[in-house]
């Protein structure tokens, strides 16, 4: 059984959107492509690290990545983080 913690599709067109390859995000997170691969189409899970990174890298918030809402814009976030 596949347990779907995010919204896998956001993260594919939050990369395709900024013309990015999976290699080139795989780079960001520290991990092969290959693993991002499967975080991508839902076969691996994404730590909680790769998941604020990502939320960093792409300037959203994590209730967007993971569906608890449509919108992107993420919350100010505070000073030095």
């Amino acid at each position: 059984m596949r347990t779907e913690i995010l919204k896998y599709g956001r993260i594919r067109d939050l990369r395709i959107d900024r013309g990015l390859t999976q290699t080139q995000v795989a780079a960001i997170l520290h991990v092969s492509q290959n693993t991002y691969s499967q975080y991508e189409i839902g076969t691996t899970r994404y730590p909680l690290d790769a998941v604020v990174e990502l939320a960093k890298f792409y300037d959203v918030s994590i209730d967007y990545l993971v569906g608890l809402t449509d919108e992107p814009k993420p919350y100010p976030r505070r000073r030095g983080r």
